[in-house]
């Protein structure tokens, strides 16, 4: 199955930080922003929207008219949604191959980070040597390698101390590739070297998180995200977030936080630096996301009340354990 990292990109960094209530760079790119709002809270339904709607719910984030049916145009044509008109009105749903793809991505999304079982000291490795006439298979790759938990160790080997064996295959036959492989391994001792040639190095199974990952970079985007967040928590909590505020910040803290995997490995706790900052970001994301859920929501079903009153109900929010209720909740 194509992972979600083929339709998302992680947001690029800002200039100057700004309020979780303002769209900020998630409106830059109104396909993926249609996406993140039907997999919210249209999610696993079949009924077809007006395109109305979606034009509205676009505006919310300050996308224009021509930019949203431009989108709609766009994922249409990638076969993403499916089109169909009743009389001089236009209706979209999300293709049948959108939605498993959405569903894979809020399964990863919302595990990243929970915790598992201990590292069994094994990592997984994948080399490749493709062509320069497939590079667009090679940054596919590249791109589906880093959603699993991957970094390039050199440019060619890429490694990761999980074991995505089956992600990694589906990924390589869906691309076509056949000049990779695949396989587990052990980091080998260090050697101790000669008398007179001084201390030894750090062993390699500690050495090789940071030159596959810029974990001091990392650290300081948890950090940045754990500050907007803690702010937004707090004026939630505090009854300060309209329901227009609320559907904005929760699909900007989404989009926030589903750029994590895709940077960050998910390394188990025996490879990490000490007061590693993800259990906190991830706990108020869990939090952000659940507490703007009912409000959002209740913003959503507003706006499909103006073209089609008989579909605002069906209108519902996910919680981060994927259980849907509806926005009066």
């Amino acid at each position: 199955m194509t992972s979600l990292s083929n339709f998302f990109d992680a947001l690029a960094d800002e200039d100057i930080p700004q309020p979780w209530t303002t769209p900020g760079p998630v409106a830059q790119r109104p396909p993926r922003l249609l996406l993140t709002l039907l997999g919210d809270y249209w999610w696993q339904r079949t009924e077809p929207l007006p395109s109305a709607v979606i034009v509205a719910l676009l505006a919310e984030f300050g996308v224009s008219d021509s930019a949203a049916r431009a989108a709609l145009s766009r994922l249409t044509r990638n076969g993403l949604l499916v089109t169909s008109r009743s009389g001089r009105r236009t209706f979209v749903r999300l293709s049948s191959h959108a939605a498993d793809v959405l569903d894979d991505g809020a399964r990863r999304i919302f595990s990243f980070g929970a915790g598992g079982a201990r590292w069994d000291g094994m990592w997984s490795l994948v080399a490749f040597s493709i062509p320069e006439q497939n590079r667009s298979a090679r940054d596919e790759l590249r791109k589906a390698l880093r959603w699993l938990g991957f970094a390039p160790l050199y440019d060619g080997l890429w490694v990761s101390p999980r074991d995505p064996a089956d992600g990694v295959i589906a990924r390589l036959s869906d691309l076509g590739i056949t000049t990779a492989t695949a396989f587990r391994a052990t980091a080998l001792p260090t050697v101790p070297r000669a008398a007179g040639d001084g201390a030894a190095p750090a062993g390699p199974a500690s050495d090789i998180p940071a030159r596959a990952w810029d974990l001091s970079g990392l650290r300081d985007r948890y950090q940045e995200f754990t500050e907007y967040a803690s702010l937004l928590r707090d004026q939630t909590q505090a009854g300060e977030i309209s329901t227009t505020d609320a559907l904005v910040a929760r699909t900007r803290v989404m989009n926030e936080w589903r750029a994590f995997p895709a940077m960050d490995p998910d390394l188990p706790d025996e490879l990490l630096p000490p007061a590693w900052p993800r259990a906190a970001a991830r706990g108020l994301f869990i939090t952000c996301y659940d507490l703007l859920g009912p409000l959002a929501a209740r913003r959503v079903r507003q706006i499909i009340h103006r073209y089609s009153p008989d579909l605002a109900g069906s209108a519902a929010y996910h919680s981060s354990e994927l259980t849907v209720s509806s926005a009066d909740d």
